[in-house]
Formats: C-alpha cells, structure tokens, sequence
C-alpha cells in the first residue's frame, strides 16, 4: 500500500473488516485528483467507531468519505 503525502484526499471505503485481535481495517481507494486510484489501509483498535458504525465494520462498504493526512498520521470522516 501506498503512503499519501500531508493533504486531504476524497476516498471511498472498498473493504472494513474485524480482525481476529479485534482490531479494525480498513481499506480505502483515493477517488480523485493526482492521487487517484491509490490505496490506504487503516488499522487501529478504535476504528469501529468511526461513522456510528459500532462493531459491524461492514456497513462501511461503499461509503464516500474524506481521508485527511497530517503529519504522516490518517484520520479518516465518512460521509453520512
């Protein structure tokens, strides 16, 4: 996977699971701009919780959102 230089970037969530240590993962797909069709996997224990998507993951499938990079750091707002 790819490490996206400090910007915001429009992305979209084309995979969001559970993993076996309870983490959470998800993968998105930057949608425009120069970065377009690059990829990002998050990965963190709090993860679920972003969106209200609470321990189904899942229900992020397809969902549009924001990717903001700061720092080398990702924080990642879906669009709902």
């Amino acid at each position: 996977m790819v490490t996206l230089p400090d910007g915001t970037y429009d992305v979209i969530v084309v995979d969001a699971e559970t993993t076996e240590d309870g983490d959470v993962r998800i993968e998105l797909t930057v949608t425009l701009g120069s970065h377009v069709g690059r990829m990002v996997v998050l990965r963190g224990r709090h993860a679920g919780g972003i969106g209200g998507a609470g321990d189904d993951v899942s229900t992020l499938l397809g969902i549009p959102g924001t990717l903001r990079v700061h720092g080398g750091e990702p924080n990642f707002s879906p669009e709902r």
